[in-house]
């Protein structure tokens, strides 16, 4: 699932309510709406014909919904580690195009089906070794001239930079109803819930992956978008 609002939501409350998770999500991560629609400008802008898309960590299905509205769609999978969040994703649609599957990520069965692929906020739960296989089935789930696409956090260069970013992080969360607590807490989950590599360690490791092309697309805050293609 998308992995920030692992921490936000509980899900087994009820009833359970997929706009009021994304609005969750919205007041945690600057500029969550815009990830998305980062997606659709590139996917547009590499002018591909019909495909078959896998999204992996699918939460809500939010991406789902996002491409059945922009795109001309043969097949969408959408796997997520969370079997009853997968269960509920499903049933907001009635699309035979659609199959929502639990599966860990580490664990994708896919060989060369898919046109594009999209984690979006998912890759930084995993530790370096991890990540790396996470990666490598990503890739291996493309078929050949594919493209991944994954918004992740990063972590910056510096001490400054990394204080200087948490600060905004912060503030932003608490301009947008968060308690000071509230804000501080989903901050010091950095290095202990989540492990973010800087840019360029990304950038190198989609490469050894055996990505032939990786280019960054988009940064903000702690938030970056990252192009790579089979």
């Amino acid at each position: 699932m998308h992995g920030e609002a692992i921490a936000i939501v509980n899900l087994n409350s009820t009833p359970f309510d997929v706009a009021e998770y994304d609005e969750q999500i919205k007041r945690t991560l600057p500029f969550y709406e815009e990830m998305y629609q980062q997606i659709v400008d590139v996917v547009k802008a590499l002018g591909m014909p019909a495909f078959r898309w896998l999204d992996v960590g699918c939460g809500t299905g939010k991406m789902a919904r996002i491409v059945r509205s922009h795109f001309d769609l043969k097949k969408m999978v959408c796997v997520d580690v969370n079997g009853e969040m997968v269960q509920r994703a499903k049933k907001s649609f009635d699309d035979e195009r659609l199959e929502f599957l639990q599966c860990d990520v580490r664990e994708l069965p896919y060989q060369e089906m898919f046109d594009i692929v999209t984690a979006v906020q998912v890759n930084h739960y995993f530790q370096r070794q991890e990540r790396m296989a996470v990666a490598r089935k990503c890739f291996a789930a493309l078929k050949e001239d594919g493209i991944y696409l994954s918004f992740e956090n990063f972590a910056p260069e510096s001490s400054e930079g990394k204080m200087l970013y948490f600060e905004r992080w912060k503030q932003f969360q608490i301009a947008h109803g968060k308690s000071e607590e509230e804000a501080v807490s989903h901050i010091r989950r950095y290095g202990q819930d989540y492990f973010p590599m800087t840019i360029g360690e990304s950038v190198r490791l989609l490469k050894d992956c055996g990505f032939s092309m990786v280019e960054i697309f988009w940064v903000s805050y702690m938030q970056v978008g990252i192009l790579a293609r089979k």
